[in-house]
C-alpha cells in the first residue's frame, strides 16, 4: 500500500523504545521478554581465573536480588551484581524479573 510509508517506521521506532528499556541496554529474547545477561571482563574466550575475570549479572529488578550459581549450586556472592572469579567453573546469576542467565565457564 502506498500511503502506508509513515506507519511502518513508527512501528519501528515503538519496538526500538521498547526494546531499550529504561536503562537502555535490555535485549529481548526470541519470544519478547526480558533476559537476565551475564556479561564477562575481559571479554575474550577462553575466561581463566588469572585473567582477573569479573562476571556482572544485569536484568530487571534490584542489583540485591540477584542470586549466583556455580556448578549449578547457589554461590556464596549472594545479592551483588558483580562479582570477580578466582576458581574455574561454570557460572550463572539469576534475578527474579528476568530469570536465570546463560552459562559462562572459567577454566584453568
Amino acid at each position: 500500500m502506498a500511503g502506508d510509508t509513515g506507519m511502518a517506521g513508527k512501528v519501528v521506532l515503538i519496538l526500538w523504545a521498547q526494546t531499550l528499556g529504561p536503562a537502555g541496554w535490555c535485549p529481548l529474547s526470541p519470544t519478547g521478554a526480558q533476559t537476565t545477561q551475564l556479561l564477562v571482563e575481559p571479554p575474550w574466550s577462553p575466561a581463566v581465573p588469572w585473567d582477573r575475570v569479573t562476571l556482572t549479572c544485569q536484568g530487571s529488578g534490584t542489583a540485591g536480588d540477584t542470586t549466583w550459581y556455580k556448578d549449578r549450586r547457589p554461590w556464596w556472592q549472594q545479592g551483588r551484581e558483580q562479582v570477580t572469579v578466582t576458581e574455574s567453573g561454570t557460572y550463572t546469576c539469576h534475578r527474579p524479573g528476568t530469570g536465570l542467565s546463560s552459562p559462562v565457564t572459567v577454566s584453568d
